[in-house]
């Protein structure tokens, strides 16, 4: 499974507070989880990918979710599976080939307790690990990873239909991913470090298992 983020910066300087977002955002339509809320999910299923700059164009954050959406029940907790793993690539070239790539794996210690470890972080010279639910720091980068809202939004009641009538039936106050849960890996790194020599990053997420 694959999803793309294309982030544009302007400007000489890329720190420079001029630089904003040009680019556009292809995002998971969610036709699968939707069929699953409630039932069994599935910790290789990419949910989105999201990514933006600080407003002083320091600092890339990138949002994976994945494993949802999830009905909120008691001591509810991330879908982690030690046997997925998470691909973040990143290409500043604009040849679509990733010049660097971040791996995410989650494992359990002899408690039970989950734990994430992250590498090839731009800007890092070694891995982020560490407990989830924990805001994890390194010399430039951050990492948590956890239970969150599913941030996306989407009338899957309209859009079920608008391809039953054909005509257009959204209903832009009616969320149907409202209240539920996804996983999410949250990372920030140095824009230098991520952007390079270039003035563009593409984005985009992978999930394999092992």
């Amino acid at each position: 499974m694959k999803r793309t983020v294309k982030l544009v910066l302007t400007g000489v300087a890329l720190a420079a507070a001029s630089a904003t977002w040009l680019g556009g955002a292809v995002a998971a339509d969610h036709n699968d989880p939707p069929a699953r809320i409630g039932g069994n999910l599935d910790a290789a299923d990419i949910a989105d990918l999201y990514a933006w700059h600080s407003a002083d164009a320091q600092t890339l954050k990138m949002v994976l979710t994945f494993g949802g959406p999830a009905m909120p029940v008691a001591d509810q907790s991330g879908a982690y599976d030690a046997d997925v793993l998470y691909g973040i690539h990143i290409d500043n070239t604009g040849d679509n080939v990733a010049n660097t790539i971040i791996w995410v794996r989650f494992g359990q210690n002899d408690l039970g307790d989950w734990g994430l470890q992250v590498v090839g972080l731009p800007g890092e010279a070694g891995p982020i690990s560490g407990a989830v639910e924990t805001p994890l720091t390194g010399t430039t980068a951050k990492v948590w990873a956890g239970l969150r809202d599913d941030p996306f939004f989407f009338d899957l009641q309209g859009f079920q239909d608008t391809l039953q009538t054909g005509t257009l039936s959204f209903d832009n106050t009616r969320d149907s991913f409202m209240g539920r849960n996804v996983t999410a890996v949250v990372i920030e790194v140095p824009v230098a470090a991520a952007i390079g020599g270039g003035s563009n990053l593409s984005i985009w997420a992978t999930t394999s298992r092992i």
